[in-house]
């Protein structure tokens, strides 16, 4: 078994593997300080809670965007799990070619979703990711990944609007019956969700234009991609495991030589 860990602005994903198949996943905020000692013991009693010992596991793989949290998480899989982690970065093996302006630039997130999407879906594929940020990630036939847009992601939007305007409440995100909304939550709910619809189809659209690939497969994934994916015919498949499966595909690539 492996241990994938996805760490987000927001959440850590974890996940543990036995071959191919996804055993359990639980999660973690992020922004919370950790020592290594924290996240060891942390993550120790997570895995045992759901019956795995950490002597079971044979390795363990982190892509991070949050670069402060990398020394004590680290620190503490190699103390409480006896694994020594790869890292997903610069002079891993992927699979994949990334032949933008500036390769080092492409998050470390955005590497294993394109991944994913490439070794399960095939290519060309658009990757989407609604997470923190909403992600669209383009990846050729050939398997290069050729370019990325970002924009806000759904929670961001939401914060925005309660934090920003005085008089304006948290809400639930949720898609209201009707965009027609008659009350100040409703409304909320019906700019933001309908929006972010509105905005994935156009953006979809104008990949397909300017890309000029008509036959795109559009993936998407993220903790609020189910909400979207629902309400659209141009996001073909959503994939909840996305991140993690291209955590284990890369971990599989580099077993042999895992970079430190």
């Amino acid at each position: 078994m492996i241990l994938v860990i996805d760490v987000g602005n927001t959440n850590m994903t974890l996940g543990v593997f036995e071959g191919k198949k996804l055993r359990c996943t639980f999660r973690m905020m992020t922004k919370t300080p950790r020592t290594s000692d924290e996240y060891g013991v942390m993550i120790t009693q997570l895995l045992k809670n759901k019956g795995i010992e950490t002597g079971q596991l044979e390795g363990s793989i982190v892509a991070s965007v949050v670069p402060d949290v990398m020394h004590s998480l680290m620190g503490g899989l190699i103390k409480y799990t006896d694994t020594r982690p790869i890292s997903v970065g610069p002079g891993i093996k992927t699979g994949i070619r990334i032949v933008t302006e500036d390769p080092r630039g492409i998050g470390a997130d955005r590497i294993v979703d394109a991944v994913a999407a490439f070794e399960k879906y095939k290519g060309p594929v658009l990757a989407v990711d609604f997470g923190t940020a909403t992600t669209y990630d383009l990846i050729t036939e050939k398997g290069e990944f050729s370019a990325g847009i970002t924009a806000p992601g759904i929670r961001i939007s939401s914060e925005a609007l309660w934090t920003q305007a005085a008089k304006l409440p948290n809400f639930e995100i949720r898609k209201p019956k009707s965009i027609l909304a008659q009350e100040t939550i409703t409304s909320m709910q019906a700019g933001l969700v309908y929006g972010q619809i509105g905005q994935t189809e156009y953006i979809i659209r104008k990949v397909k234009e300017e890309s000029g690939i008509r036959n795109l497969k559009v993936v998407a994934t993220g903790g609020l991609g189910r909400l979207i994916a629902d309400e659209t015919d141009e996001i073909d498949i959503y994939d909840s495991a996305l991140t993690l499966d291209g955590l284990r595909i890369i971990y599989d690539k580099n077993r042999r030589n895992p970079q430190q």
